[in-house]
């Protein structure tokens, strides 16, 4: 099982949700805890909006070296040529 990526040792908060009131219903009647479901969505959900940001963070990151070497040149081939070169030691 996946470690959660929120402090489960936070105290629990009430709070007001509204779902389908037959859902609900037969989901008690075989004993389903709501809460914890609920839970379980909502930190799948933070995960992945977290990571749609993060994938999204990259992107513009990538863009903007892209956007670097275009117009200033590859640091990382400069390095190369200064510790690689026919004038290395």
């Amino acid at each position: 099982m996946a470690t959660p990526q929120f402090d489960t040792r936070t105290r629990k908060r009430t709070v007001s949700l509204t779902v389908n009131s037959d859902l609900y219903a037969r989901s008690r009647a075989l004993g389903i805890n709501a809460s914890r479901v609920a839970e379980a969505a909502l930190a799948a959900a933070v995960r992945a909006m977290e990571a749609d940001l993060l994938r999204a963070e990259i992107g513009r990151d990538m863009v903007a070296l892209a956007d670097y070497v275009a117009a200033h040149g590859d640091p990382a081939a400069e390095l190369r040529e200064m510790f690689d070169g026919p004038d290395a030691a």
